[in-house]
């Protein structure tokens, strides 16, 4: 019987790990040069760590179970709140800020299709402690960096949840969280039917729409504090240490991010090309959700890049190693030796395991793509001098071991 894989998962052959890894070292190195280290949490955490975030209508959304002990548990959909977990549980009085970066799996059940799965991976950092302008500057171009070195055509927009919560602070709090919700959408028809729904007032209703129509320059600021009374100052320094770092961003104030904790700046970017509609690739801001874990008070920001998304449209990717094969005829345990060698100088190197004759020993090096062949048979093991085949060019040579050796070296096959 053929056992499918789980809808919405994905198998990965060498090749495309080695793409998915090269993009994972360029995130952690850069990630690493701002002074951020790593962490891991569990794949699975209580649920209620979710739902309390989120409320329970999350748990259609996720991978929720009983253990066999009847304990309600979840696959993380998500790394924000497992890190804000961790935070409270071991890192309350650590020295602030602390800087995290993670890199793991993540699972929702939802419906698949191109650029979204069941499973899939999150690159992340959070910056835990500031209420700074600086630590949203940092976090936004620490993200900016990474697309940028990854040679990814993105655009980036940054908005400020507070001005849209500012001009529906007279609505009920659970109205205007469902309109933040059909912003983050895009869904304005909707927006328009639920705003006729609840009786808003035609004012209210043009100044919503204005306001998510600004998108520009900084002069954006200008133009929304004529629609809403709002403090521009923190936005204007904002974008002050941003233009110092040059920084390309696009103010929009439509970006508004779906989910209640999120209390400032927020930030998504966008691939222009290659992905369709779901185009997003980096999603974040400045958020407080440490209280709602036991925690206390404290503003955090932070990003999620969508790896998978990346990786698609990424053309970054690392050579395949140059790979030698050892080849035997009757002396296989000379021939192991000879490999384990190899392989203490860096080398890569396979014997055959098959128990296959020279000449097929020699089309399976030619098959897997090996850039020499090394031959160890009697003339060889009596005059201590190796065969050498280049598989390219079908040249042959006999050498001794720190001939060889060297001989690797110059062809750029070990240190």
């Amino acid at each position: 019987m053929k056992i499918e894989r789980p809808r919405g998962t994905r198998d990965f052959l060498p090749d495309e790990i080695r793409k998915r890894r090269a993009i994972e070292t360029v995130m952690r190195k850069i990630a690493e040069s701002y002074g951020y280290g790593e962490i891991a949490t569990p794949v699975f955490e209580h649920l209620e760590l979710f739902t309390t975030k989120s409320g329970e209508g999350i748990v259609k959304e996720i991978y929720a179970f009983r253990d066999k002990s009847g304990r309600e548990l979840a696959l993380r959909p998500e790394l924000t709140a497992p890190v804000m977990r961790l935070f409270v549980n071991e890192c309350s009085v650590m020295p602030r800020p602390l800087r995290f970066y993670y890199f793991a799996n993540c699972f929702r059940y939802e419906r698949p299709q191109k650029g979204r799965y069941r499973e899939f991976w999150q690159f992340g950092v959070e910056l835990i402690g500031s209420s700074s302008h600086l630590a949203d500057a940092e976090v936004i171009s620490l993200a900016y960096r990474i697309l940028n070195e990854l040679g990814l055509d993105f655009e980036l927009h940054i908005g400020h949840v507070g001005v849209l919560r500012y001009l529906l602070r007279h609505l009920e709090e659970e109205k205007a969280a469902k309109i933040m919700r059909l912003i983050d959408k895009r869904d304005t028809d909707g927006l328009t039917v639920y705003l006729d729904e609840i009786g808003a007032p035609h004012e209210l209703a043009d100044r919503v729409f204005s306001l998510i129509d600004l998108s520009g320059g900084r002069e954006v600021l200008g133009d929304a504090s004529k629609i809403v009374k709002f403090d521009t100052t923190y936005m204007e320094k904002l974008c002050d240490v941003l233009d110092s770092l040059e920084i390309n961003y696009t103010i929009n104030l439509g970006t508004v991010r779906g989910l209640d904790y999120y209390t400032g700046v927020v930030f998504e970017a966008y691939a222009k090309h290659g992905l369709g509609a779901e185009k997003q690739i980096c999603g974040g801001g400045s958020y407080r959700l440490a209280h709602l874990f036991g925690g206390e008070d404290i503003q955090s920001t932070g990003f999620a890049l969508g790896f998978d998304r990346i990786a698609e449209i990424c053309d970054l990717t690392t050579p395949e190693k140059p790979l030698v094969a050892v080849a035997s005829i009757g002396f296989e345990k000379e021939a192991c030796k000879l490999a384990d060698s190899l392989r203490r100088h860096g080398i890569c190197a396979v014997t055959d395991v098959m128990e296959r004759s020279l000449k097929r020993q020699l089309s399976f090096a030619n098959d897997v793509n090996a850039r020499f062949a090394v031959i160890v048979g009697k003339r060889e093991i009596e005059s201590g001098k190796y065969t050498l085949k280049d598989m390219e060019t079908g040249e042959s040579m006999q050498l001794e071991f720190e001939e060889l050796l060297d001989y690797f070296r110059s062809s750029g096959l070990c240190p």
